[in-house]
Formats: C-alpha cells, sequence, structure tokens
C-alpha cells in the first residue's frame, strides 16, 4: 500500500484545545523511592481489618457487576447520617463526584470560583468542564477570604469550591465561618463544601445539618484518608434531592467498583477502628507541628492529616531535597511551601533532621525521648 493510501505523512489526530490548557497534577520526585510517603496525603495506617475481610470477600464475586449507583453504600450512609437515600451519591473517591458535579452544573461561559492555593485537581476539572477558573488568594494565615470570594462571585458563577480543611495549607473554617458565607452567596450558585480531611479536625458531624438550610449545599467527603481506602476509591455527596439526582444522571454507569463498595460500607461501621486512627494522626501531627515551630517555622495550625510549611526564607524545592536525602517525600509548591503528610514518628523524626542543622543535639535527644508505635495499628514504611 503506497504512502497516499495508508495516509502516512498526514495530520495525526489531535485532541480538543483545552487539553493543551490542562495544568498537570503535581508528585514529588522522590515519592517512588523514599522510605516514608508524606508527599500525597495517604494514610500510614492499614485499613480496618473489618473492611480488609469484605474486599476480600467480594473479590471472589468479581465475576458480577456492582450495582448500578451503589446502593449498599448509599444505604449504608444515609442511614449512618440521617439523611434520605435521594440525598446521597456515591462514587469512586469524591474527586470522580466533584467531575461530575461540574459536567452537571458549569459548562463554557459559566466561573467557578474557589480559593487558591487550595486542591491542585480544581483547575484541571474545571478546564475539562470548559468553564473559567476564578482564583481568590487565601489570606496572610493561609486561610480562605471569605469576603474576598463573596464580592468575587459575578452573574457568571456557577459553582464555588470551598475545601474544608483546605488543601494543602490545612487551615480550618469554623463552622459559623462557613454558614455565614452561604448566607451571603446567591441561591442559584452551588456550594461544593469540599471536606475530604473532615474527620481530622474534630468537627465531622457539624456541617451536615446546614443541608436543610442550604438548598445550594452539597458535601464531598472521602474514605481515602481517614478511613485509608485512597486505592480502594470510594467518597460521597450529600445534597439536595434534585441537586443528587443531576450528579447521578451525568455518573458512569457502575462507577463504583464492587470491592470498593464493600470495603466502605464496612469501614463506615468501624467506628472504633476510625477513632484510633484519627487519634493516632492527630497526636502526631501535634507533635510535628511542635518540634517544626520549636526549629524557628511559622507553621499553621492544621484540620487535616497533614502539615504546610510555609517557605518562610527557604525555597520549597530545597526543603523538598533535604527532606528525600533523609528518606522522605514531601509534597513541594514552588514559591510557596511544602505540605508534608503526617507518617509514624520516624518520618517526623526524619523530616525535622533535615529541617534542622544536621547532627545537632536537639535532634538527637527528640530522636530518643519519643514513642515510635501506635496503639492497635501498624506503622508500616509508607505514610
Amino acid at each position: 500500500m503506497s504512502n497516499e493510501q495508508s495516509g502516512a505523512g498526514e495530520a495525526t489526530p489531535r485532541p480538543r484545545t483545552l487539553v493543551q490548557m490542562l495544568p498537570s497534577y503535581s508528585r514529588s520526585p522522590a515519592a517512588g523511592k523514599a522510605r516514608w510517603v508524606a508527599s500525597s496525603n495517604e494514610s500510614w495506617m492499614s485499613p480496618s481489618p473489618a473492611a480488609l475481610a469484605a474486599m476480600a470477600d467480594s473479590v471472589q464475586r468479581s465475576n458480577r457487576y456492582p450495582s448500578l449507583a451503589g446502593d449498599r453504600l448509599v444505604a449504608a450512609l444515609a442511614d449512618t447520617l440521617g439523611l434520605s437515600e435521594t440525598q446521597v451519591a456515591v462514587g469512586a473517591g469524591s474527586l470522580a463526584l466533584l467531575g461530575q458535579v461540574l459536567a452537571a452544573f458549569a459548562g463554557p461561559g459559566d466561573e467557578v470560583l474557589y480559593a487558591w492555593r487550595s486542591y491542585e485537581a480544581y483547575p484541571i476539572l474545571v478546564t475539562l468542564a470548559g468553564a473559567r477558573s476564578v482564583e481568590v488568594p487565601l489570606d496572610a494565615a493561609h486561610r480562605h477570604d471569605t469576603a474576598a470570594m463573596r464580592r468575587a462571585i459575578t452573574e457568571r458563577t456557577t459553582v464555588v469550591l470551598l475545601c474544608n480543611p483546605n488543601n494543602p495549607t490545612g487551615t480550618v473554617l469554623a463552622i459559623g465561618e462557613v454558614e455565614s458565607f452561604l448566607a451571603g452567596v446567591p441561591g442559584h450558585v452551588l456550594v461544593v463544601l469540599d471536606e475530604a480531611y473532615v474527620e481530622f479536625s474534630g468537627s465531622s458531624g457539624d456541617t451536615v445539618p446546614l443541608l436543610t438550610k442550604h438548598p445550594n449545599l452539597v458535601i464531598l467527603r472521602t474514605f481515602s484518608k481517614a478511613h485509608a481506602l485512597a486505592g480502594a476509591r470510594a467518597g460521597y455527596l450529600l445534597g439536595p434531592e434534585d441537586v443528587v439526582r443531576a450528579i447521578r444522571k451525568v455518573a458512569p454507569p457502575f462507577g463504583l467498583s464492587a470491592v470498593a463498595e464493600a470495603g466502605a460500607v464496612a469501614a463506615l461501621a468501624d467506628t472504633d477502628y476510625l477513632l484510633g486512627t484519627v487519634a493516632a494522626v492527630s497526636g502526631e501531627r501535634e507533635f510535628l507541628h511542635r518540634e517544626l515551630e520549636a526549629l524557628g517555622l511559622r507553621v499553621p495550625d492544621s484540620g487535616g492529616n497533614f502539615l504546610w510549611i510555609p517557605e518562610n526564607g527557604r525555597r520549597a524545592a530545597d526543603i523538598e531535597r533535604a527532606c528525600a536525602a533523609h528518606g522522605v517525600s514531601v509534597r513541594a509548591f514552588d514559591g510557596e511551601g511544602v505540605r508534608v503528610t503526617i507518617g509514624p514518628r520516624q518520618a517526623s523524626l526524619a523530616v525535622l533532621a533535615a529541617l534542622d542543622e544536621p547532627g545537632t543535639a536537639r535532634c538527637a535527644e527528640t530522636r530518643q525521648a519519643v514513642p515510635t508505635t501506635y496503639p492497635h495499628h501498624s506503622t508500616g514504611g509508607a505514610s
């Protein structure tokens, strides 16, 4: 066959123009080499034994499709949270559900408003929806500037994203601040309260009652963080029936795997294990925060399973390299700061050694004085 007949030399398929505009999701260059992975906000502890057993059992029936809309998990969440099943949608992580929200409520000509810096997937998903991102800078304390966000809402705004606790800074809007913000948002604008880390903030039950007061509110949560099911991919959305109905319409069929659903249902029921995980993470977060400040670093209080180290005169890339040299991968945001996922004590000590002068007595004393195990939880190398 000739080149003319085969089409050789002709233009190759080209992706849509917006694909060229997509920012890349970052990754620590040390993530695949480090002893402790503190760059992806994963749990260093394994999932609940009940969740592991449920997933193993589910694998035996992998020849069958899962339910169309994650019916078992929807029912379990509705029962646990005191909601109707028509107010709950589930999917392959809260990120997938956010993509559905934007597919249903944002498109060409629309604006999606969010704080910045915040979760780096936001501009990717907004661009994919064909909408325009409107980024409102955080305030000097690395928190959402809710007054500035309200002022930035225009007639083209269709969705506002509130990441609370905020990723990567860990800062938290109190329930009163969230309510005050909602009161100032026009009713036709959908507010998405992204609570991926809410269990670590101590306020996991506070926002659900807001759904009855604000029909333009939806809440996103995940099993990836506190429930330690990041690899299974399960998340959920809570909201008004009409909003949930629209989100389900744009969902791909069988979007939640049967294995993930089984693990999530079991993890949801194992509240004792969840409380133990949260207590272990919170305790280690307090230790690392205290020790970082003892080194002279200004670190904001965090409601997540991570801490934010603003550059404070030291380049984020330099901090990332220093931590990698001590066996820890962290996430650098060049020109802004570094996010460190909370891990076992050995990982915290490695971060402190990287940020301190090598071999100082203070680090050596700290290393000898702290525990390295946590009750009924594994402390494996990955964090």
